[in-house]
């Protein structure tokens, strides 16, 4: 054992060393070993061996959002997860047959978490998708400058009734009611989600649904995906696609935000999918291009995955304020989880190992072509 865990070693050293990271370094990015238990681990389980270890403190990081960030730049993990192809494949392969059969797993597992947890990482509306920071210099701004993109794009008038799949806790919906006059259906597989966003829409022509997205069959003006197609596994991809196109009206828009993969995988990062987002999933422009064949014109495809880094150390600062309240109500290992979780997706978007789309599409065309809104 002790031979494996020394090869194991030098191997991790050197992989690190290609994208300027050294081991007990002093640097921020640096990693610094406390249990050389690590080495295996990461060695033949990258991702997920990373995120246990820090998990399990054998490792510590001070700025993980820029090892990641040096780590994905640089192919490290990609060389190493070469050697686990299959595995990763048939890793991907379970989480579809899986996502297919417990649709409402992943409201369970993380959105159900708590409400408290999101209240106080989250801006006041508990927007849990990227901002847009063209003009913002707070997450508030950022994210009511989204909320606002999306209305424009989708060209909500008054009168006009509208779906949003994956509603959240009706942020959009809310906010698109209150400016833009339009009744609105929330769909959403979180009990947390669905009862509190009942409360922050009364008053409104809001309707928040538990309920899965396939399950309706009404006539929309617009439909809207923010941050939900990622729980979409790709065997129903072109499914999710027939409901929109059957739910929208002849003449309606549908806007699709969603992170994008720069090439088409099975599955997600292993250790996101076992600890965060189960059963995940993100696609890639070829199996966007491949689900809308057919049923939709591609209308407008807007990438700005730089604003998810912004908007994720946002909510790492939010989250960070209230460390001694997270590791009192749900423990270290949690605490240790969830950091893990927003600095490493942080250094993805950094790098641009990861994208933001958003994509606007009709069921016929625009008559005369849609302008681009910016």
């Amino acid at each position: 054992m002790k031979i494996l865990s020394d090869l194991a070693k030098r191997a991790v050293q050197k992989l690190g060393s290609s994208a300027d990271i050294r081991i007990n370094g002093d640097r921020p990015w640096d990693i610094q070993v406390k249990d050389e238990r690590c080495y295996p681990i990461i060695l033949f389980h990258p991702n997920l061996g990373l995120g246990e270890s820090y998990m399990n403190q054998w490792i510590e990081c001070q700025q993980w959002d820029e090892f990641m960030d040096r780590i994905l730049r640089s192919q490290a993990t990609l060389k190493m997860e070469e050697k686990g192809g299959i595995y990763y494949r048939l890793q991907g392969f379970l989480a579809n047959l899986r996502s297919l059969a417990e649709p409402f797993r992943v409201g369970k597992t993380h959105y159900d978490l708590g409400n408290d947890l999101f209240e106080k990482m989250l801006d006041h509306r508990m927007t849990y998708s990227c901002g847009y920071w063209k003009t913002a210099n707070t997450l508030e701004e950022a994210q009511e400058a989204k909320l606002e993109l999306v209305c424009k794009k989708l060209r909500l008038r008054p009168g006009m009734r509208i779906l949003d799949i994956g509603c959240g806790w009706g942020s959009f919906i809310k906010y698109a009611a209150e400016r833009y006059s339009v009744e609105a259906v929330g769909v959403t597989v979180s009990k947390e989600q669905f009862e509190l966003g009942k409360k922050l829409c009364k008053g409104l022509p809001v309707e928040i649904r538990l309920q899965d997205f396939r399950e309706v069959h009404e006539p929309f003006d617009a439909i809207v995906s923010i941050g939900m197609f990622e729980h979409v596994c790709t065997m129903n991809y072109r499914a999710y696609m027939k409901s929109v196109h059957r739910n929208l009206k002849d003449e309606g828009l549908f806007l699709l935000q969603t992170i994008g993969n720069n090439e088409s995988r099975g599955g997600v990062d292993p250790w996101i999918r076992k600890y965060i987002f189960p059963n995940s999933m993100v696609p890639s422009q070829v199996q966007i291009g491949n689900a809308i064949e057919g049923l939709f014109i591609m209308e407008d495809w807007h990438n700005f995955g730089s604003d998810y880094d912004k908007t994720l150390m946002a909510w790492y600062r939010n989250f960070e304020r209230e460390k001694g309240f997270w590791i009192e109500k749900y423990g270290e290992r949690f605490y240790r989880m969830w950091k893990y979780y927003l600095l490493t997706c942080a250094g993805a978007f950094r790098s641009r190992a990861l994208q933001l789309w958003q994509i606007v599409l009709s069921n016929k065309g625009v008559y005369g072509g849609y302008a681009s809104i910016r």
